[in-house]
């Protein structure tokens, strides 16, 4: 085909992608599937078709494929900021701290030494494998997230906001083990020694985190007072309720974090909560949200065509069946696990523990993070090995979660519903009641 007829085509499949972004979510509602699940099939379709789509490959376009997910990781991370009601604090984000403090080192470790043994990996690249993993990603199955804000602080169930505040910070904290991962390569290649840790404790785990979260707190700060503060009313945000003024919240507190050598993925989210604290109840924070969701809709939705793309081509084709199997357990045993063990003594009932244990979704942090990585430093195993290692993780966690959330999520709304009426008497509980039921 001619450069004219392909231009016209890739036309054609991002208008036709965009519109099935905005029909899709409501189509599959309460169904055992989900729109990045549709997506993902419909990039291995069109691949496999004589269509004129363009080579994907993550090894030889790395930048590029580090940057778009990089994007959409910040846009999602200040989404699920800005979405989130209850305050931040000890008691209220307990289930949160403990998945962070718990399931989360506690999945690296293991998930490193499957790794190690099974694929027989150096221990840098198995703790690349281990932290490239290790983020959650409700973004790939929006029914176990918490919706568009509201003004109330408690009518947010467990689950939702478990996974929802996990995430958040989580794709932030993976980042100090991923440069460990590096630091540990770069050290065997000049003969293997400790003298890196200290190095990194200080820089890429105090320093940057400090930062990171410093940054966010004065860029969100900063921002709420903008948006709804300042006197000067033709400077106060919130009245011209433009929604892309969330973007711009998003790159700059990114980018000012990145320029101190911070980690800006935790900055990000953390700029969001302070946005939301600083005016809880505003109807702003609403339009800020679902701006941002419809753009990382959108991402996601193109990212995961191309990875459904880049299956279709023989992605999978270095896998064995130990990197299958690492994978498998990390979804099926490794996080579950870890995730139960966690939330023991949090006010979450012992379904919702299992259900929020289960959904620890893999997506797409992983990519940047592996993306990101294979740039940095060598890890002495084939980049297209870790690639379909991670791929195949990635894709089973779009495929297991995103057909079991719809009916899993809505069969414990359907319960905690029931439950509040019983203890109403009959009567119609609000949304409060409905949240606080514990299953």
């Amino acid at each position: 085909m001619s450069a004219v007829s392909s231009g016209d085509f890739f036309f054609t499949l991002f208008g036709a992608g965009a519109l099935a972004a905005a029909v899709l979510p409501r189509l599959v509602a309460g169904r055992p599937l989900s729109m990045p699940l549709v997506f993902l099939l419909c990039g291995m379709v069109l691949q496999a078709s004589p269509l004129p789509l363009p080579e994907v490959d993550p090894v030889g376009d790395r930048i590029w494929v580090e940057h778009l997910t990089e994007v959409c990781v910040i846009v999602s991370l200040m989404g699920a900021g800005l979405a989130l009601n209850r305050p931040v604090g000890w008691r209220q984000w307990q289930a949160s701290w403990r998945l962070l403090g718990v399931t989360m080192p506690l999945t690296i470790a293991v998930t490193g030494l499957l790794a190690w043994w099974l694929l027989d990996w150096p221990p840098a690249a198995a703790l690349l494998l281990a932290a490239v993993l290790s983020p959650t990603d409700p973004v790939l199955a929006s029914e176990v997230r918490v919706g568009a804000p509201t003004e109330s602080e408690h009518d947010e169930d467990e689950v939702r906001f478990a996974l929802t505040s996990e995430a958040g910070i989580n794709d932030g904290l993976a980042f100090p083990v991923v440069m460990a991962a590096v630091a540990l390569a770069a050290a065997a290649g000049t003969g293997l020694s400790g003298a890196w840790v200290g190095q990194w404790l200080l820089g890429d785990v105090v320093y940057k985190c400090v930062v990171g979260v410093l940054a966010g707190l004065a860029v969100g700060r900063l921002l709420g007072w903008l948006f709804f503060r300042t006197g000067w009313e033709s400077m106060r945000l919130s009245e011209h309720r433009d929604g892309f003024v969330a973007l711009g919240a998003t790159f700059l507190a990114y980018g000012v974090t990145e320029l101190a050598h911070g980690y800006g993925f935790l900055a990000v989210f953390v700029t969001a909560c302070r946005i939301r604290a600083a005016e809880r109840a505003h109807g702003y924070h609403t339009v800020l949200h679902d701006f941002v969701e419809q753009v990382e809709r959108l991402m996601t939705a193109g990212l995961l065509f191309l990875l459904g793309a880049f299956v279709a081509q023989g992605a999978l084709a270095p896998l064995t069946w130990q990197g299958a199997l690492v994978g498998l357990l990390l979804l099926l045993a490794v996080r579950p696990l870890t995730g139960w063990v966690a939330q023991l003594g949090t006010a979450a009932g012992p379904r919702e523990r299992a259900v929020t244990a289960f959904f620890g979704i893999r997506g797409i942090g992983s990519l940047f993070y592996l993306a990101y990585a294979l740039g940095v430093e060598g890890f002495h195993v084939p980049a297209g090995e870790l690639w379909a290692v991670v791929t195949f993780t990635v894709l089973a966690s779009v495929v297991v979660h995103g057909v079991s959330a719809s009916p899993v999520i809505s069969r414990l709304d359907r319960m905690r519903l029931l439950k509040a009426r019983r203890r109403h008497r009959g009567g119609r509980p609000g949304d409060d009641d409905v949240a606080h039921e514990r299953l």
